[in-house]
């Protein structure tokens, strides 16, 4: 991987009894990437069991073997073998020992909706208040050098401590990352050195991955297992699943509430100002006012977990507070794109049932004329949704029209139809480009329009392709059509 030798004592500690000694040149979970020397951890996948790809990584010089199976008959005696009870875990914290340097101060920050806006707020806090800061999530690793965008909310585990390891490297003091509850269940954040957690809600969403709800819940909630004991947990109370988030975490953490019903930052009133807010927030016995340029009384919550997660690390809550006041938005998260003939267009990576909720109702409040909505559902993903949706934008929107998101294998006319389904006052306009023209073309003064669903994403994905694609791109096209 990066030259360097490990001992299998030293990665797998335990596990290789009679090879612990023996050095090897790295690890991998694709057999296909495998080179001499190297450990293949065989992981068992939805699709693809790792335990099946023994031969091929062997063939390719695998010098150890770790997996969840018994030691396959037939197996060269010169390649060293291990049986774990958990080969992903095995994963993350072999990574965790090839790449050790990490952040002094990281937190993460899981929930249904939210994530990376308060992964990023937490590093312009923590920025704002003088310390080396970067985040670490869906729209990339962003830090106040520049950022390098990825996909995944929680990175593999390689990839990961990789990233940690370099941050650490160029400086970076301060790191807030997202904790998504695939990257918890398949133990992709074992191994990260955590000194904060935060829980925002919990909603409709993974359903395809997840057997129920409290399954997902359950997912979510090995954040708490992973945070040493002692460090501070910080709740947004004012949420769904908010109780049983505090309840799994009180155990063992102290616990940092922040809403309306927050103990440590209560949030007391929020008052808008053009397309900003003003805050008024009780915190250690004193009244703190702060203005939040950012549309969408939610966008209020996230500032404050990001806040409070700032102040779970020893920063000062007044501080914190007022660095509140320069945060910037997310790219795609509730993004002001444009104007046009007085009216104002957004793109929101809302694409569940609560999000897509929430941004309908925030944006309400600054829509004087229409409130207008394009949205769609991803193939391949919880199909129970698709009828949720078409439901809340039917409700929520004065015009709401349904086009494509990222169909994936399924016939996209086929998605469309089951959100249709959901109310007569939907229409319908398949090629996603062709609904954001017609609904831009469509604007009057006081209008609000939201594209949802993509956020900052720029492909589309049809069938096994990822087409260029970009919101932001065809909202301006669009404008620029209507200027002349």
């Amino acid at each position: 991987m990066d030259g360097r030798g490990f001992s299998l004592g030293q990665l797998f500690p335990g596990a290789f009894p009679d090879d612990a000694l023996r050095l090897v040149a790295g690890v991998r979970a694709d057999s296909r990437k495998v080179v001499a020397g190297e450990v293949f951890i065989a992981l068992a996948g939805a699709k693809a069991n790792g335990a099946q790809f023994i031969a091929d990584a062997v063939s390719r010089g695998a010098a150890a073997i770790v997996s969840g199976e018994a030691r396959p008959e037939g197996l060269d005696s010169s390649v060293a073998f291990a049986t774990v009870p958990e080969p992903r875990l095995a994963l993350s914290l072999a990574a965790s020992r090839i790449y050790p340097r990490q952040p002094a101060t990281i937190v993460a920050v899981t929930g249904t909706s939210g994530k990376s806006s308060v992964a990023d707020f937490t590093r312009q806090i923590f920025a704002g208040l003088g310390r080396e800061a970067a985040s670490l999530g869906t729209v990339g690793i962003v830090t106040s050098k520049g950022a390098k965008y990825g996909s995944l909310t929680t990175p593999d585990p390689l990839t990961l401590h990789a990233s940690l390891d370099r941050l650490a490297g160029d400086g970076i003091t301060h790191l807030a990352m997202e904790a998504s509850s695939h990257g918890l269940d398949q133990h992709r954040l074992d191994g990260v050195r955590l000194r904060a957690g935060a829980f925002l809600n919990l909603g409709r969403d993974h359903l395809d991955y997840h057997p129920t709800i409290e399954d997902y819940l359950a997912a979510k909630m090995r954040l708490w297992e992973l945070l040493p004991a002692g460090m501070p947990v910080v709740i947004n109370r004012d949420e769904p699943y908010a109780k049983e988030a505090a309840e799994a975490a009180a155990k063992k953490h102290p616990l940092i509430g922040i809403g309306r019903a927050g103990e440590t930052l209560t949030l007391l009133s929020v008052t808008h100002e053009g397309f900003s807010q003003r805050l008024r927030v009780r915190a250690e016995g004193r009244e703190v006012e702060v203005l939040l340029p950012l549309v969408g009384d939610y966008m209020a919550g996230n500032a404050l977990v990001a806040a409070g997660l700032a102040i779970a690390t020893g920063e000062d809550a007044t501080a914190s507070l007022q660095a509140i006041s320069g945060l910037q938005g997310v790219p795609g998260r509730l993004e002001r794109v444009g104007e046009v003939n007085g009216g104002l267009i957004v793109v929101d990576y809302a694409h569940k049932p609560d999000a897509l909720a929430a941004v309908l109702g925030a944006l309400r409040a600054y829509a004087t004329g229409k409130l207008i909505c394009v949205f769609g559902c991803g193939g391949d993903r919880d199909k129970g949704k698709r009828p949720l949706m078409g439901a809340i934008a039917a409700e929520k929107a004065d015009i709401a029209i349904v086009t494509d998101d990222n169909p994936r294998s399924e016939d996209p006319a086929a998605i469309r139809a089951e959100v249709m389904a959901a109310s007569p006052k939907l229409t319908e306009i398949g090629d996603r480009a062709e609904a954001i023209r017609h609904a831009v073309a469509m604007i009057q003064p006081g209008d609000l329009l939201v594209v949802a669903g993509k956020g900052h994403e720029t492909g589309q994905i049809i069938g096994d392709r990822t087409l260029p694609f970009s919101d932001h791109e065809v909202v301006r096209t669009a404008i620029a059509e209507i200027e002349g």
